[in-house]
């Protein structure tokens, strides 16, 4: 893991043993949360057991075939780059033995996992199952796939790709989930989650903002993103903006104490809500039809 020298929660590429990326919760300062991305050439395998955690593993560009003790699965339609259509997520439970062959030039795929004690089927997602969700408006539009959305049957893990067309903000108006709340009733208002944002930018030389900052001022850091970076929000709230005239997408894996996405705005910026007048016409980004092709 390389961290930037001027933001400690920015996570530059690093290539390590076969990963351009691999974060484990000693690394995040955290309790679950682990993450990884890599590249696989046409006829590579990954060959592993998931032991006592469950896996998400989204595919980002190209195809392959999976052989488990569970079931086996096969991409036909991936998408050339994360740009060019919508994912293929395969959840893993727990002690589930796999065998993951690249069947394009390059297979690029990333993945989150977590400690577990429980027990679930496993699920293979496919792109016209994802639920697109356009949220935001005016320049703070933008697009999330619903990929482990809350209510998907696993334990801890949750995962969304956003889309943010050039310029505009996203995330925002800021949120944190560093804290687990319930009113009288027992509802949850807002679940204790670690978090990272793994990037890819439209345009090689493009990047995008973030700023993962508490209300006391203890934490305030100012992240400069670019393709295959990860920013960790241990806590705080985090909002991202996408550099004019370069396309944003980033992945969010997410774990902690529910398999929830419940969160609180910042109130300093809760007032921008609802005064939105339109939702940019950019959006959607990217669909189930494009794949393949």
């Amino acid at each position: 893991m390389k961290r930037d020298e001027k933001c400690p929660l920015l996570i530059k590429v690093h290539e390590a043993a076969g990963h351009y990326q691999y974060i484990t919760p000693e690394d995040g300062g955290w309790q679950y949360l682990n993450f990884a991305a890599r590249q696989l050439p046409r006829g590579d395998t990954w060959v592993g057991n998931t032991g006592n955690h469950e896996y998400a593993i989204v595919l980002l560009s190209g195809n392959y075939r999976v052989n488990t003790d569970k079931g086996s699965w096969q991409t036909g339609n991936g998408r050339r780059d994360v740009f060019s259509g919508m994912a293929h997520t395969l959840y893993l439970p727990r002690h589930t033995t796999f065998r993951l062959t690249a069947e394009s030039d390059v297979l690029d795929i990333a993945y989150g996992w977590c400690e577990t004690d429980r027990d679930f089927d496993p699920v293979f997602k496919r792109p016209e199952e994802v639920q697109i969700e356009i949220r935001g408006g005016d320049n703070a539009t933008r697009q999330i796939n619903d990929l482990l959305g809350p209510g998907f049957p696993c334990h801890r893990l949750v995962a969304v790709e956003v889309y943010t067309p050039s310029g505009n903000w996203s995330s925002f108006p800021a949120h944190k989930h560093d804290e687990r709340l319930v009113d009288a009733a027992g509802t949850l208002l807002e679940a204790r989650l670690e978090e990272t944002y793994f990037y890819k930018i439209a345009k090689p030389q493009g990047y995008a903002m973030q700023r993962v900052y508490t209300s006391d001022g203890s934490l305030d850091e100012v992240a400069i993103a670019r393709n295959n970076d990860v920013v960790l929000v241990p806590r705080g709230y985090h909002p991202v903006v996408a550099g004019h005239g370069y396309d944003v997408y980033y992945l969010n894996f997410l774990a902690g104490s529910d398999q929830s996405l419940a969160n609180t705005p910042d109130p300093d910026h809760a007032w921008i809500f609802g005064t939105w007048t339109g939702t940019d016409e950019r959006i959607p980004m990217v669909t189930a039809a494009m794949n393949g092709k």
